[in-house]
């Protein structure tokens, strides 16, 4: 869509009416989301599971299910149409999540996780190419930094409400589980009621598709992501680190809370920047930021200090995520975003599972620092790749 048509559709707090009510959506389903993924690291512990099953459950629920993000993208590249994607992605989630209730085992969590994120593997890919065509080319940053603060902005108040339920019902997970069905089902009407396909008049029917179709550059990126994504292993892991150094189960979800928080009021501003001054430079800010976070992770048993380090990752979360799908489509074809995001999210999805299994076996069988270290390396390492990366392009727009 370029700026012109952008420019005449009547428009929402400066924001185009698709943009606001994807946010909307995003904001509803992730409050139900994260109710239920503030809590479910001390729910697994209190079902036996260890630190490695506890990673292992994240990392095979997120990973298994990634391969559907590329085919989502592609198909909804075929059809082009996004929507009905979105429909079935988020119903997945707003029938699945309050069956967490009723669960004995680690096991049974897995199963209902992993059909769970089948649903955000088919709606993910298709949502960022609707985004991108709802926006103007040269506000695809200010875009996604919306609809990151309001998927954070859910995953404050998702981790809010768990914690009143958790004061009101001292250690009851499974309430906390039963309440999540309301947001999520109110997203869903969201979505269905709300949310507009884009006209695509001026964009031939998708062909065959090769990974000559790609740019060079787009398969360096993925590779940077994938090195940076091995150390980025569950935030579950996070929180056990908190619960270990003494903060009490009922106030865990307010350490979750505030990561989200930080990164709501800079999600925006950050995607704004991407805009104007380059996105690679955020993103190696972000990966910078990450590799002091994770030392900082690994170093502490402070209680102020780990809220302080939660308070900065939720910066690294705002210079990132957004910037990156943004990057993404600024590299690949119009007619072939879908693709392009789906094969991304399926590298970040698909890599969690091996960095999630690392983690896990460093904490349960050297100590709870090690996997914070490893990921600090990481993403160092990552960063340096992407300095390589924003140079050489900078080179090429030269020449």
């Amino acid at each position: 869509m370029d700026n012109k048509k952008v420019d005449e559709e009547k428009k929402i707090i400066g924001l185009e009416k698709n943009i606001f009510f994807i946010g909307i959506t995003s904001f509803l389903m992730d409050t139900a989301t994260k109710m239920i993924y503030s809590v479910m690291p001390l729910f697994l512990m209190s079902l036996g599971a260890s630190k490695t099953e506890l990673s292992l459950i994240e990392g095979i629920a997120e990973s298994t299910a990634s391969i559907i993000k590329a085919l989502s993208g592609w198909w909804s590249d075929k059809i082009r149409k996004n929507k009905p994607f979105m429909i079935v992605g988020y119903a997945f989630t707003a029938i699945l999540l309050p069956l967490f209730a009723f669960v004995t085992t680690p096991l049974q969590v897995l199963m209902i996780r992993f059909t769970e994120r089948v649903g955000k593997g088919i709606r993910t890919a298709p949502r960022d190419s609707l985004i991108t065509a709802s926006s103007g080319e040269s506000t695809k940053g200010r875009s996604f930094g919306f609809h990151k603060a309001m998927d954070n902005s859910g995953a404050i108040i998702g981790p809010l409400l768990a914690t009143g339920i958790l004061l009101l019902f001292p250690s009851n997970y499974r309430r906390v589980f039963l309440f999540a069905i309301i947001p999520g089902l109110i997203g869903l009407f969201s979505v269905i009621y709300f949310v507009k396909e884009t006209k695509r008049e001026n964009i031939a029917p998708l062909g065959k598709i090769t990974f000559k179709d790609f740019p060079k550059r787009y398969y360096v990126f993925l590779g940077i992501v994938f090195v940076f994504t091995l150390g980025n292993s569950t935030d579950a892991l996070l929180l056990v680190k908190a619960s270990d150094i003494g903060f009490e189960a009922a106030f865990i979800p307010i350490i979750y809370l505030i990561f989200n928080s930080v990164s709501v009021i800079f999600a925006i501003p950050a995607g704004i920047l991407s805009d104007k001054f380059g996105r690679e430079r955020l993103i190696i800010f972000g990966y910078l930021l990450y590799s002091y976070i994770y030392f900082g992770f690994g170093r502490t048993n402070s209680q102020v200090v780990m809220i302080m380090l939660f308070a900065l990752y939720g910066l690294y979360s705002a210079a990132t995520d957004g910037v990156q799908k943004a990057l993404v489509t600024d590299l690949i074809d119009k007619d072939k975003r879908g693709t392009g995001l789906g094969i991304y999210n399926s590298i970040v999805g698909i890599t969690l599972l091996p960095a999630s299994v690392i983690a896990g076996l460093l904490y349960d069988n050297i100590n709870y620092s090690a996997p914070f270290y490893f990921g600090s390396i990481m993403a160092l390492l990552a960063a340096m790749f992407m300095f390589v990366f924003y140079r050489k392009g900078l080179k090429t727009v030269k020449n």
